[in-house]
C-alpha cells in the first residue's frame, strides 16, 4: 500500500475532522436510538391505532425510516473508524482501488473517503475501466 501523500499537518487536520465527525455520528446514533425506543413502545401499545391516522406516517413506516437512518449512521461511523485506521497505518489519502492519491478537495468534502473521485464514480455508475 502506498504511503499517504499528505503532510503531517494535513493528516492532523483530517484526523481532527474525522474525530469530530465520529462524535457527531455517535450523538445522532443515541438520538435515533431514543426515537426507535419511542416507536417500539408505541408499537407495543395495543391502544395505538396508527394505521387509520390520516395525519401522519404509520408506526411501521416510522420504524422502517428510523432503522434505515440508524443503519446509515452505523455505516458512516464504521467508515470514519476505517479512515482513522488508515491515518494510523500511513495509508490515508490513497485510493484503495488504484493506489493513487485522493484529491484534497475530496477529502475535505468527505474525510472518510477511501476511493478517489474517479473510482467512486465508476462504482456508483457500475462502470469499469
Amino acid at each position: 500500500m502506498a504511503d499517504s501523500p499528505l503532510t503531517d499537518a494535513e493528516l492532523r487536520h483530517f484526523e481532527a475532522l474525522l474525530r469530530r465527525e465520529r462524535v457527531i455520528g455517535q450523538a445522532e446514533l443515541v438520538r435515533q436510538g431514543a426515537a426507535l425506543d419511542e416507536v417500539r413502545g408505541a408499537r407495543g401499545d395495543a391502544a395505538a391505532d396508527d394505521e387509520h391516522d390520516p395525519d401522519g406516517p404509520t408506526l411501521s413506516t416510522e420504524w422502517s425510516r428510523l432503522s434505515g437512518v440508524r443503519r446509515e449512521l452505523l455505516q458512516g461511523i464504521e467508515a470514519v473508524d476505517q479512515a482513522l485506521e488508515r491515518i494510523a497505518d500511513g495509508s490515508y489519502g490513497v485510493c484503495l482501488r488504484r493506489g493513487e492519491p485522493i484529491g484534497r478537495a475530496r477529502l475535505e468534502a468527505r474525510p472518510a473517503a477511501a476511493l478517489c473521485i474517479d473510482c467512486a464514480r465508476e462504482l456508483e455508475t457500475g462502470r469499469r475501466d
